[in-house]
């Protein structure tokens, strides 16, 4: 797939980028009296108010400087915010903004403002291109990347010492190589595979990226069964799968969540991780080693980078409000603020390079480096929703004993295939 890359330090010079933004011109102005809805996911992993007292102090800072604008913020938690949303869609009360996990079935609807309508030419020049590639829908931008995370290989340091593991692996064979020494050691999951439904789709990207290739080829078309993901998966299942050394669990009913929290005890050599996951097994006392996720010859091309999004609603017709209220969600200060205490990173090119300077950020900074090259999802796409539940129910078919790879990822490209002409 073809990227726009963007030089970070060039770029934010171009960009004359400042503490303020100007949005749509409404900064400073006096306005009409508008209330602007906003919907937006909980991110406090503990059951705390952190997110509400983000969205409040945002809020409150906002509406300072703009009178006759009032923020109206809900907090959702991510088991309810998208289909809370798409409710409130559905019955003609769409919020003004959403952040939420998806936007391609709302902008493909006609449901949701451009960029380019909403956002000054520095706000809107200042995402990080993989991220204003992966908001895009046939060309045009209407996802606007709200946070962003890349993964690692994560190895739990004191296992690998004990097992006699020398070095993180940056090979396919080195991490068979040291999975096998942390079976002899009698490691429970020398390297856990979660292929489960919960997450599936996530984990088969990193080894499909890993391989050499990915979802959709140049053109943007799904390619799931191609020659090299084919054979990405053959691997994984002589050379890993079939040795025993994915643990207990067979890895198609392994999820994600049941894989980190062995990771967390100490009970995982190897798994593919994200920052959140590395700041609670730090907490549990394991000491977690990470590394750029290996290929078959070295280090894998790209890695696999996920964001989650915020658009505007046309259904209330507040354009200019929203743009402007959304320039001042991305300026740096806001930016660094909700990726610092969320161990997320920022979407934009100025707070990358801030929070990549910062030492205080020293512990996201292997996961900074694979972002400005990391590819996504195919997420604007509308058929994307149906492949992804469809990879997660049966990708770990893919790595049995009697399958037939080449029949199992034949299955979901045709079943791909067809949802995408359905579009």
């Amino acid at each position: 797939m073809q990227r726009r890359l963007l030089g970070l330090t060039a770029t934010i010079a171009a960009l004359g980028l400042t503490a303020t933004v100007s949005g749509c011109g409404l900064t400073g102005t006096k306005a009409d009296d508008v209330t602007l809805t906003v919907v937006a996911a909980d991110y406090d992993l503990t059951g705390g108010d952190t997110t509400e007292k983000y969205w409040a102090g945002l809020a409150a800072a906002y509406e300072a400087d703009h009178p006759g604008v009032t923020i109206d913020v809900k907090i959702e938690s991510w088991n309810d915010v998208d289909r809370k949303v798409a409710e409130m869609v559905k019955t003609g009360q769409a919020p003004d903004i959403a952040q939420i996990g998806a936007y391609a079935d709302y902008a493909a609807a006609d449901e949701l403002y451009s960029a380019d309508e909403l956002l000054s030419i520095p706000v809107q020049a200042n995402f990080l291109a993989p991220l204003t590639e992966a908001g895009e829908r046939k060309g045009t931008q209407y996802g606007l990347p709200f946070a962003a995370s890349t993964r690692l290989l994560f190895f739990n340091e004191k296992l690998f010492e004990r097992a006699g593991v020398k070095k993180a692996p940056t090979t396919w064979d080195e991490l068979a190589a040291a999975a096998e020494k942390l079976d002899d050691d009698d490691v429970p999951y020398p390297f856990a595979l979660p292929l489960g439904p919960e997450e599936a789709q996530a984990e088969t990207m990193m080894w499909l990226l890993s391989g050499g290739d990915g979802y959709t080829d140049a053109t943007d078309r799904y390619k799931i069964d191609s020659d090299a993901n084919v054979k990405t998966f053959e691997w994984l299942r002589t050379n890993l799968v079939a040795k025993g050394l994915t643990g207990p669990i067979a890895p198609g009913k392994l999820n994600r969540k049941d894989a980190f929290a062995a990771f967390t005890r100490g009970e995982v050599g190897m798994l593919n991780g994200h920052p959140s996951l590395m700041q609670e097994a730090e907490k549990q006392g394991v000491k977690v080693g990470k590394v750029a996720l290996p290929g078959v010859d070295g280090t894998a091309k790209a890695s696999m980078g996920v964001a989650d999004w915020i658009m505007g609603f046309k259904q209330n017709g507040h354009r200019k409000e929203i743009g402007s209220f959304l320039d001042f969600v991305f300026s740096d200060a806001n930016v660094l603020k909700f990726a610092g205490d969320n161990d997320l990173l920022p979407p934009t090119v100025s707070a990358y390079a801030t929070m990549e300077a910062e030492p205080e950020h020293q512990n996201l900074r292997a996961f900074l480096k694979e972002l400005p090259n990391a590819q996504l999802p195919p997420v604007g796409k509308t058929s994307w929703a149906q492949v992804s539940d469809d990879i997660k129910q049966n990708i770990g078919k893919a790595v049995t004993p009697d399958a037939q790879v080449s029949e199992v990822l034949g299955k979901i490209a045709r079943d791909a295939t067809a949802a995408e002409s359905a579009e």
